[in-house]
């Protein structure tokens, strides 16, 4: 947004209204690699989503040809593990949920931009902080 030619930077919302809080820091998430689920231009494929994974969900990713499993030094990817949480994809998400393996959502840490994707409701369905 800007206010007399000056850009003015404003907090992020989770899709509760509030503050969007932090996803993940060890590992690293977010597609800033900033430990949210921030969004921005360059992130077509909506990052927005901080989920609890679970062996289900993670196997499912990988049929669908992105195996967050499998560790990528050359990217300082470690790998993913059940337990883990990660921003992902909204619309991954929404997959995930129509095939009845979506992981835990953290709601907190979740940004409002999913709400494009996904209902609230849906979304309070998978809660893991509420």
């Amino acid at each position: 947004m800007f206010y007399q030619g000056v850009e003015i930077v404003t907090e992020a919302t989770n899709v509760l209204g509030g503050k969007l809080e932090t996803c993940c820091t060890s590992p690293m998430t977010g597609y800033y690699r900033d430990g949210k689920c921030n969004t921005g231009g360059g992130d077509y494929g909506a990052h927005t989503v901080c989920a609890q994974l679970t062996a289900d969900f993670l196997q499912f990713s990988k049929s669908r040809g992105n195996d967050l499993i499998t560790p990528v030094p050359a990217f300082n990817f470690p790998g993913l593990k059940p337990g883990d949480c990660w921003c992902l994809c909204a619309s991954r998400w929404k997959e995930a949920m129509d095939a009845g393996v979506a992981p835990k959502v953290v709601l907190s840490a979740t940004h409002a931009l999913t709400l494009e994707y996904v209902s609230l409701d849906e979304l309070k369905q998978h809660a893991a902080d509420l």
